[in-house]
C-alpha cells in the first residue's frame, strides 16, 4: 500500500508522543483519516458528536496532563465549531494543536461548497497558523507547529487541503527560484527552558518581601506544580495563600495557610486578608479582578511570561521565571517572621467560615440546596478524584464545597469561563487517567448544550459521573440582573429537562433526584457503578450566590430589582432569609 502524505503528519504526532487525538470526521479530511486508520494501533482516535467538545477536550488532555492536546475536524463548518474550544486553550495557555481540512487546492479561492479560510479566522487564535501546501514538508511544519504550541502555550493550528491529504508522501514539485533551498529536516524534539531570575532580582524580591508586615500571597494556575514550594515560602513569611479559582488545586482546602479563593467565588477571609496586607505576593497569576487586589500594597510578582509582568499592579519587584523554581531560588533568601498575628487572624476568620458553610450544607434544609449537593460529593468522592465544572453559579458551588485534599486536581474554563465544557473536560480526563475517579459537576443549561457527550463516554466505556445541578434556569445571569437593579429576564426555562431517561438510554446510569434524603444514595450508587453514571438533582432554584461581602452596590441593586417586580421575589427573599438564619444559629 502506497504511503500517502496524511501519514507523515500521523507519523510524527507519533514521533512527539501524541497518543490521543479528539474529532469529528467529515469529507474534508478523509485523507487524514484514512492516515489514522493505517496507525490506530499507535495513536487514539477519539469520536466525538460536535467538534466543540472536541476542542474542550484537547484542552483539559494538556491541562490534566501538561502534554499537548491535539483536536481534528472538517473543512468549512467542522472547523468553525471548534473555535470556543480552542479560545479556552488560548486564553488559559495551553498546549494544543488544532488540526482541519480545507478544499482542493484547485478551488481555493473560486467559492467552492463549505471554502472558509480556517488559516485566516484562526488568525487571532493562534500562535502557529499555516496551510499544508506540499507533502513532503509536512514533518517539518507539524515539528514547528507542536514546538511552537509548547514554548508558547497556545494554540497552533495546520489546515490541509484534501488534495495534499491524499496526495503520495513523496511528492515534491519543482522547486523554483535561484535553488538556495531544499525541504527542511527537522527532529521532533522540544526542549524547555529552565527559567530562574538574576540574583539582584531575587535580592530585591526578598528584601521587599522580609519587610513585609502584613504579606498575603496570591496563587493561580502557574503555580500548580509548586505547591510544597509555595507551603514553605507561606510559612515563612506568616502569608495567608488566597487561590483564585484556576489555582484551587495549588494546596489543600482546609490547610492552616490558606484562606480559599477570591473574588465573587472566594471567601470573606481571603477579601480581608487583600485588604489589610502591606505586600502582595502574586505567583504564576494573571488574575484579572483588579478590584479585589490592594491598591496601596507594595507587590512582588513571579510571572513566566514577561509580557504579563505588572499587568495587573505596579511592582516593586518582577521575578521572570517558573513558579517552582523560582521558589527554590528565593525561599533560602526569606527570614522566617515572628509576627504572625496577621496569619492568626486569617486562621480564626477561615474557622468561622467554614462554621457558616456547613450551615448552608445542611441535609435538613428542603428543597435540595446546592450546597448541600456539593458537598456530598465531596465527602464521598475519592482522594484522587478529579473535578470538572461548569462556568456559572456551579463554579461557586465547587470553589466552596468540594475541598481540594490527597491528590485532587480541579478543572473548569478560566478565563474565557464559557458555558459547557464540564461533560467534555470529564471525558478528556477520564482518557488521560483511566483508573481514576472523574466527575463532572454541571447545571442545566450548560449540560443541555453538548448533552450528546454522555453517549460518547458510554460507547468509549469511560465510567465518568456526571452530576446535573438542575434549577431549570441560568442561575448565574439571573443574579447578575439582579445585582445591577434589573428584574430578571429570559433567564428561566419553562420546564424542568429530565435528563436521567437520557442517560439510560445512552447506555449509562441515570437516577433523578427530588428529595434531600435520596441525594446521599444517588451520589453513593453513582461512584459505585462500573461504568457512566448521570445523577439529574432538581435544586432549590432560588438559592443565590452570595460574594463572600456584600457590598452596597450590590444589595441595592437586589432592592431596586425587587421593587421593579422581578419574578419570585417572595421565594427568593424567604431563601435569603432563611441562609442567613441558619448562618446565625450556626
Amino acid at each position: 500500500m502506497d504511503k500517502i502524505a496524511s501519514e507523515l503528519l500521523v507519523e510524527r504526532l507519533i514521533d512527539w508522543g501524541v497518543d490521543t487525538v479528539f474529532g469529528l470526521p467529515g469529507d474534508g479530511i478523509n485523507g487524514i483519516m484514512e492516515g489514522l486508520r493505517r496507525h490506530s494501533d499507535r495513536l487514539r482516535f477519539v469520536l466525538v458528536h460536535h467538534e466543540e467538545s472536541a476542542a474542550f477536550m484537547a484542552t483539559a488532555y494538556s491541562k490534566s496532563t501538561g502534554k499537548l492536546g491535539v483536536c481534528l475536524a472538517t473543512s468549512g463548518p467542522g472547523g468553525l465549531h471548534l473555535i470556543n474550544g480552542l479560545y479556552d486553550a488560548k486564553l488559559d495557555h495551553v498546549p494544543v494543536l488544532a488540526i482541519t481540512g480545507v478544499q482542493s487546492t484547485t478551488q481555493l479561492g473560486t467559492g467552492f461548497q463549505q471554502e472558509v479560510h480556517l488559516d485566516r479566522t484562526f488568525l487571532d487564535l493562534c500562535v502557529y497558523n499555516q496551510m499544508i501546501l506540499v507533502p513532503v514538508s509536512i514533518p517539518t511544519m507539524v515539528d514547528i507547529a507542536v514546538r511552537t504550541a509548547l514554548s508558547q502555550r497556545g494554540v497552533s493550528h495546520l489546515t490541509f487541503p484534501v488534495d495534499m491529504q491524499e496526495a503520495p508522501a513523496d511528492l515534491k514539485p519543482y522547486e523554483g527560484g535561484l535553488g538556495t533551498a531544499r525541504v527542511a529536516d527537522t527532529a521532533p524534539i522540544y526542549h524547555a527552558p529552565r527559567v530562574v531570575p538574576e540574583a539582584a532580582d531575587l535580592s530585591q524580591a526578598a528584601e521587599i518581601l522580609n519587610a513585609g508586615k502584613k504579606v498575603v500571597m496570591l496563587v493561580v494556575a502557574g503555580a500548580l506544580h509548586a505547591g510544597d514550594e509555595v507551603l514553605q515560602a507561606a510559612d515563612a513569611l506568616a502569608s495567608p495563600i488566597v487561590k483564585s479559582l484556576m489555582g484551587k488545586a495549588v494546596v489543600p482546602d482546609r490547610h492552616p495557610l490558606t484562606v480559599g479563593g477570591l473574588g465573587l467565588l472566594g471567601t470573606k477571609p481571603s477579601e480581608e486578608a487583600m485588604e489589610g496586607c502591606d505586600t502582595v505576593f502574586l505567583i504564576g497569576t494573571n488574575f484579572p479582578y483588579t478590584a479585589y487586589l490592594p491598591e496601596q500594597a507594595r507587590a512582588v510578582q513571579i510571572e513566566l511570561d514577561p509580557t504579563r509582568i505588572g499587568n495587573r499592579l505596579p511592582l516593586e519587584a518582577a521575578l521572570v521565571g517558573d513558579s517552582k523554581q523560582t521558589l527554590l531560588e528565593l525561599i533560602p533568601l526569606l527570614q522566617r517572621k515572628e509576627d504572625r498575628k496577621f496569619l492568626e487572624k486569617s486562621q480564626d476568620g477561615m474557622r468561622k467560615w467554614f462554621e457558616g458553610l456547613e450551615d448552608l450544607e445542611s441535609p435538613e434544609r428542603d428543597p435540595i440546596q446546592p450546597q448541600y449537593l456539593m458537598r456530598v460529593i465531596d465527602r464521598l468522592a475519592a482522594d484522587d478524584a478529579i473535578l470538572c465544572s461548569d462556568s456559572g453559579t456551579i463554579a461557586t458551588c465547587a470553589a466552596r464545597h468540594f475541598d481540594i485534599r490527597g491528590d485532587r486536581k480541579f478543572y473548569l474554563s478560566g478565563n474565557l469561563a464559557t458555558m459547557a465544557p464540564g461533560l467534555p473536560y470529564a471525558i478528556a480526563d477520564q482518557v488521560a487517567y483511566p483508573d481514576r475517579q472523574v466527575i463532572a459537576f454541571v447545571g442545566d443549561g450548560g449540560f443541555a448544550m453538548l448533552m450528546a457527550e454522555f453517549h460518547t463516554a458510554c460507547w468509549h466505556r469511560l465510567p465518568i459521573k456526571v452530576v446535573v445541578c438542575n434549577n431549570g434556569m441560568l442561575g448565574q445571569i439571573l443574579w447578575e440582573q439582579m445585582a445591577l437593579g434589573y428584574p430578571e429576564h429570559g433567564v428561566r426555562f419553562a420546564t424542568h429537562m429530565d435528563f436521567a431517561p437520557w442517560a439510560e438510554s445512552c447506555g449509562g446510569l441515570g437516577i433523578h433526584v427530588e428529595k434531600v434524603g435520596d441525594v446521599e444514595p444517588a451520589i453513593r450508587e453513582a461512584l459505585e457503578h462500573d461504568g457512566p453514571a448521570l445523577v439529574d438533582v432538581v435544586v432549590n432554584p432560588d438559592e443565590p450566590p452570595m460574594p463572600p461581602k456584600v457590598k452596597y452596590d450590590e444589595a441595592k441593586g437586589f432592592a431596586e430589582s425587587f421593587l421593579k417586580g422581578t419574578p419570585r421575589r417572595a421565594t427568593i427573599a424567604s431563601t435569603l432569609f432563611r441562609d442567613k438564619l441558619d448562618q446565625l444559629k450556626g
